[in-house]
């Protein structure tokens, strides 16, 4: 009796659980949507894409200094491994000297503010997933996203397009409190990382690799086919991840329980089975809401069409994701992460060069195609050793 209670009890957390990052997720994203959907049907496709051109060199540069990844400090949190405060102190002081060069090199403070503002971001919510800490996930999370809502629209008209990336820094401004509670709780201890090296390089590396193909393309598309083409291509990775929402809340869900050895099966075909039905509904509607809301981005459809069908490959190779990290085999998603990055690069240099935003969404499918498939063979071969 009392270890079915028990069970009860442990399934009741766990959807609260659940429910927490969702809730945050849904209304946090969809908060952050309104805001970039509403700046791109005011600005032009030009302004829009230099936004997301100088976005795209802070992200990049972000993902340089975070040595303690967020999937890195998410499983040592879950495994109760006080690493926290060793890796926030490595990242700080990266970032705080990659903040000073970018302000020096392109003369933007507000990229280099941005940048920080990234590093303190992912740090906590590494913490706090690792824990299972839900409830401040949510409550930071949200206040991140009203805050880019109200102060970003704010500085558009205060400051002009200008105050886009000075609001967007200032909207982090919450995370401090976090790291500093981090910092004050856990010890800076260097001899936790020696023992782990090799899957916090892994992690480390998947995550550059990562980041890179999450931005490289955005920096490689302004200077050989302009802002105007990256503001229509960045128009269309919004709603991608505007897609791609209930995927990324399980695997910040899952993560933490995978690492712990909390299996959840029935779940991952759950997301498996929404992500197709998303996919299809955005494929069929965009041709009729798109050219309504956003009349300046005429050439972005197709792409969109296209990319949508990239969420079902992309959401099954995110459960794979979890699955791999969890047990600490995060060279698998490394080489899946390292093979799209190769393809999305490729892709955009060819494909893009000749059929334009059509050819960087093929590329798009390209690369998660091709990634799910190498994961999934991973997979298979690491079943066949077990059995």
């Amino acid at each position: 009796m009392d270890n079915d209670w028990d069970q009860f009890k442990e399934k009741l957390i766990g959807l609260k659980g659940l429910a927490s990052i969702g809730f945050a997720d849904i209304i946090g994203s969809s908060i952050s949507a309104v805001f970039w959907l509403y700046i791109a049907a005011t600005i032009e496709p030009e302004s829009y894409g230099e936004i997301h051109y100088f976005l795209g060199i802070a992200g990049i540069t972000s993902y340089i200094a975070l040595f303690g990844t967020q999937n890195t400090i998410t499983v040592y949190a879950a495994k109760n491994v006080k690493i926290q405060s060793t890796f926030y102190l490595i990242s700080l002081i990266v970032g705080t000297i990659s903040s000073l060069i970018i302000i020096l090199v392109f003369y933007r403070i507000d990229v280099g503010l941005v940048l920080l503002g990234y590093i303190i971001n992912t740090l906590s919510i590494g913490d706090l997933l690792g824990r299972k800490l839900y409830s401040g996930y949510s409550k930071y999370i949200l206040t991140q996203k009203i805050l880019t809502l109200v102060l970003g629209i704010g500085f558009f008209y205060v400051f002009g397009v200008n105050g886009i990336i000075y609001a967007l820094a200032l909207t982090y401004g919450a995370y401090i409190i976090r790291i500093y509670k981090v910092f004050k709780e856990i010890k800076i201890d260097f001899s936790l990382l020696k023992p782990r090296f090799g899957f916090i390089i892994n992690n480390y590396t998947l995550l550059i690799v990562g980041g890179f193909g999450g931005q490289l393309d955005k920096l490689i598309i302004a200077p050989i086919l302009g802002f105007a083409l990256l503001g229509n291509y960045s128009l269309a990775l919004q709603v991608v991840g505007m897609l791609m929402i209930f995927p990324q809340i399980m695997f910040k869900y899952l993560l933490p329980h995978d690492s712990s050895g909390n299996y959840n099966k029935k779940l991952k075909k759950i997301t498996v089975i929404v992500s197709i039905c998303v996919a299809i509904a955005s494929v069929t509607l965009s041709p009729y809401i798109i050219p309504t809301i956003f009349p300046k981005y005429v050439d972005v459809v197709v792409a969109i069409q296209i990319m949508s069908l990239g969420v079902i490959p992309e959401t099954i190779s995110i459960l794979y994701t979890s699955k791999f990290l969890g047990l600490e085999k995060s060279k698998f998603v490394l080489f899946g992460s390292l093979l799209a990055l190769i393809t999305i690069t490729l892709g955009i240099i060819t494909l893009g060069i000749i059929l334009g935003i059509v050819g960087i969404a093929l590329s798009f499918l390209l690369a998660t195609s091709f990634k799910v498939i190498f994961l999934a063979s991973t997979n298979r071969m690491i079943i066949k050793r077990v059995t």
